[in-house]
Order: C-alpha cells, then structure tokens, then sequence
C-alpha cells in the first residue's frame, strides 16, 4: 500500500501553489488506495498553533483528508538525534564553524566551488588546534557530514532520471536543531512513507536526502517533483502576488469546489469555470499524465 504524505510548514497560509501541490500528493496516494499522512515542518518556525488550524481548515475545506494524527517535526528531535550520532560515531561528520556570509563569500571567489549555497569545505580538515581556536573565539559548531562529493543518482517520477553531486551538508545547527534534510529523511522512515510528491524546487537537494538514507539504512521512497504555481512575474507564487489564498478567494465569492476546480483545470482534469469535489478530481487523476510546466496564475484577478 502506497503511504503519501503533504510536510507543510506553519509558517502562513497555504497558497494556490501549496493547495495544488497537496492535491496532487493526495491524488497520488489515494489513487493506488494508499494513505495520506499530514506532517507539519515545525523545526525553524517552532510552534505556530494558529497558522497550522487554518492550513488544516483549508484542506479540508477542500476535501483533502489525512490519515492518523499529525506528526510535528518539532518533537522528533530524539529521533533526530539518534540519526546524527550514529553517522558521528562512524566518523562521517565533522564540526563546522562558517558563517552563512563566510559560505556565500566562499562559494563565490575565484577557486571557490562556484555555486552559492554549495559548502566548499572550509572546515573539512581543520587540526584540534584551530577547532580550539575558533572555540576560542566563541564560535558554535555546526555538524557536517563528510559526503566526499559523491554523485547520487535517482529517478523521478516526474522528472524522470536524475543526479546530483553531494556537498557537506549540515547535519544540525549551532543551537543543535537538526537540519532540513536530516530531518525529513527520518521522519518520512518515522511514517514509511514510500511516496514523496512536492515542488519541483526541492529536486536539487533531493540527492543529499537520497545519500542520507542510504547512509542510515533506509528505504528511499518514490519522488514526484511537480512544477510549481508561478505568478505574473514568473517568480514562485508568494504573499507578494496577494489573494493567493483560499479564505481570500471565497471572500472574492468562490466556493470551495471552484477553487478545487480550477486546480483542476490546471492540471488538465477540469474544463474551465468547472465545479469540482476531491472524489471527482481524484476519479480524473494520473500523476503519469501531469502537465510539465508550471503554472502561471495571477490570484487578483481571478474571476469567480
């Protein structure tokens, strides 16, 4: 049985973009009569009770039910921890003292890995006496795993066959909070997700997760990174593009079904101005057949 998943973070309502994205991954899983899991990414943005009850009313509003309780990233970090001392205890983690300007000045200079974000590896073989020294100076840590630059190759269901060269991505921050990609590798084991539908701006960091899972011993699940819901400015859909969400559309007089209906539309599955309820999207759905390009929408100016 399929296990799918939809891995919000509390941090705001949920747009256009993220309701589209959370049907399809709904669509996914419940097509193949799997289960729907809800997670709340919870780790940088620490509680947010408020925002994650209207992006829980949004969706179902929608019809896009979950199975089981929520799980909250924020209470894994046991779990989290666990992950990381194992791959410390192999020796494959190392601490680094970089600011973010220090990694971005780094990344940008002439002998520099060349691309902003990627670690250069600064930090890779500093002797006791220096780590001492930047401790010294009052400077935290945080844990790096030692990748070796390997190339992790994986196929997406979307995209298709894909690769990527691994940097030495952090483990856990400073303050000890495990990382994004660490994170998101043990909860979805945590869960048995075997189905990851998101954003196409998630692929280039999906080979570190791949690389991480296979580190750690665990199943990589299927991915599917769909392209993303862009406003007129061709920039991902953002507050900035203003009534992207859908309390601010059934203000403007939709419905529900409308608003699900226009996903739809843009996913091929509806007319245009067709009403529709999640059974009769789901009725409609191939994730094979999804179109490839994103979607350009501009929420202002819809008309209902």
């Amino acid at each position: 049985m399929i296990v799918g998943r939809f891995a919000p973070s509390p941090s705001g309502n949920l747009h256009l973009g993220n309701l589209r994205t959370a049907l399809i991954a709904w669509c996914a899983a419940r097509s193949d009569g799997g289960r729907f899991l809800m997670r709340v990414e919870d780790l940088t943005t620490g509680a947010a009770a408020v925002a994650e009850a209207e992006q829980q009313q949004a969706l179902a509003m929608l019809g896009i039910t979950h199975d089981g309780a929520i799980l909250r990233q924020s209470e894994g970090s046991d779990r989290h921890r666990i992950a990381i001392d194992r791959l410390v205890q192999e020796g494959s983690t190392y601490p680094c003292y970089c600011s973010r300007r220090e990694i971005r000045d780094a990344a940008t200079a002439p002998h520099g890995s060349g691309t902003e974000g990627v670690y250069p590896g600064t930090c890779r073989d500093l002797t006791p006496a220096d780590r001492a020294e930047r401790e010294r100076s009052g400077r935290r840590p945080a844990l790096r795993l030692r990748a070796e630059g390997v190339t992790v190759h994986f196929r997406d269901r979307v995209v298709g066959p894909c690769s990527g060269v691994v940097d030495d991505l952090v483990l856990s921050r400073a303050d000890g909070i495990a990382s994004y990609n660490l994170a998101v590798v043990i909860d979805d084991a945590e869960q048995a997700v075997d189905q990851v539908v998101r954003g196409d701006d998630l692929l280039e960091t999906t080979p570190r997760q791949v690389l991480l899972q296979g580190l750690l011993g665990l199943a990589t699940p299927e991915y599917a990174h769909v392209p993303l819901v862009l406003g007129p400015d061709g920039a991902r859909l953002s507050k900035r593009h203003g009534s992207v969400g859908l309390a601010e559309q059934l203000e403007r007089g939709a419905t529900a079904d409308q608003v699900l209906g226009l996903l739809a539309w843009s996913l091929g599955l509806a007319d245009p101005g067709e009403s529709m309820s999640a059974p009769q999207v789901l009725e409609r759905f191939d994730l094979d057949a999804l179109p490839r390009g994103a979607w350009l929408v501009d929420p202002p100016t819809l008309q209902w």
